[in-house]
């Protein structure tokens, strides 16, 4: 009986330790912003810039080592643009699906394999970009933003006539759509981040370091694929911006 009020104890007070939705803020100009969100995303940022610089700076025919793994990379990402937006419109659209994508990949990973827990800051705690909600919903607006510049620049003001195709009883549908479209995106990939990150911390805390492992192997793969579903469905909805109004 004692025995089972201790553990339970113990297990209570490691699970306290785990903390949702506690910021660390910096207040600047009277606006709270969430420092640790930034921290990261500059951590993320800077590990992409390091990985450009170093990938191309010295580029050779016949490519080796890290050029030829983004090489690779850059095939993998405009194979992605181009089946979803369509032979003759994908181009212009590779720079910002293979940005969606590897900074995505980059912060799920940072996430995922640093022990961002054990750095203690003043409140809050250091966690995954893609763990803040308002950084997913920032990506799906940019998602929003970019289908509706691809739709406008190939057909102007006339690209807002789909909102009543087939039919103008369907316009509120057809708005709502288009509000709905970057919720899913950011609360997709919120939720999975964040289900991830908490189910690898209780684990840690409760079980020895080696059982973690295989679920921690799992959250990589879903943080992998997690990528690859946002940038993927985001070119899919510029592809359908563009290609309605465009080659048929």
């Amino acid at each position: 009986m004692y025995q089972e009020n201790f553990y339970s104890f113990i297990n209570s007070y490691l699970l306290s330790e785990i903390e949702v939705g506690t910021h660390l803020y910096w207040e600047i100009l009277g606006l709270k912003i969430h420092g640790q969100t930034i921290l990261m995303s500059w951590f993320v940022i800077f590990v992409l810039l390091t990985f450009g610089i170093v990938g191309t700076r010295n580029l050779k025919q016949i490519p080796q080592g890290i050029q030829n793994f983004m090489e690779y990379a850059y095939e993998f990402l405009q194979d992605i643009a181009k089946n979803q937006i369509g032979e003759h419109n994908y181009r212009p659209w590779v720079p910002y699906v293979s940005t969606v994508f590897l900074f995505i990949f980059v912060s799920n990973w940072s996430g995922a394999l640093i022990p961002l827990k054990l750095i203690h800051l003043p409140s809050g705690e250091l966690a995954a970009p893609t763990n803040d909600i308002n950084t997913t919903v920032a990506l799906a607006l940019l998602t929003s933003l970019s289908y509706f510049y691809g739709g406008i620049s190939k057909k102007g003001l006339n690209y807002f006539g789909r909102y009543v195709q087939p039919t103008p009883i369907l316009l509120p549908i057809n708005v709502l759509e288009d509000f709905t479209k970057p919720l899913s995106l950011s609360f997709r990939l919120f939720g999975n981040i964040l289900a991830d990150e908490l189910v690898v911390s209780v684990f840690a805390l409760l079980v020895p370091i080696f059982i973690p492992l295989p679920v921690m192997t799992l959250g990589l793969f879903a943080s992998s694929v997690q990528a690859l579903i946002f940038s993927t469905l985001s070119a899919a909805y510029i592809g359908e911006a563009v290609e309605e109004h465009g080659h048929h």
